[in-house]
């Protein structure tokens, strides 16, 4: 019954070289006050401690953020990394500034759904959408 009752962990970070930490505390802070526990790693995170937080949280999502332009380079393998420690079913969140290219922003959602992510968000994208995506996602499941 207590299993029951336990809330579900998202890890939260900024990936990569990208310093900037406002908008994934500001997610954190949505997900715990939509019943989520957040495990934010904070900045300047490599995804081999996305991913080992993940694990042992057994976290159900990894929100990932990133704003200086690079999430593209910083993102790649994640999935793979992911499914190598046994993580193949956990939700990969992304958004922010995550390229430095001018093209649409289909494009750039689609390049980060081959990469493996779940939802892609544009820069300005309020954190109560990711919170009701996540919820939706897991209701799916």
């Amino acid at each position: 019954m207590e299993q029951q009752n336990k809330k579900k962990t998202v890890v939260t970070g900024v990936i990569g070289g990208d310093p900037h930490v406002l908008g994934i505390s500001i997610v954190s802070y949505a997900l715990e006050q939509a019943g989520f526990e957040a495990v934010n790693l904070g900045a300047l995170v490599a995804q081999e401690e996305f991913v080992s937080a993940a694990k042992e949280s057994k976290a159900c999502a990894i929100f990932v953020s990133s704003i200086y332009g690079m999430g593209y380079l910083d993102c790649q393998g994640l999935r793979q990394k992911c499914e190598d420690a046994g993580l193949k079913d956990v939700l990969l969140y992304v958004g922010g500034q995550l390229t430095t290219s001018v093209s649409e922003w289909q494009d750039t959602e689609e390049k980060f759904k081959d990469l493996g992510f779940d939802r892609v968000y544009p820069p300005g994208t309020r954190p109560d959408k990711a919170v009701a995506d996540l919820k939706a996602d897991l209701e799916r499941r």
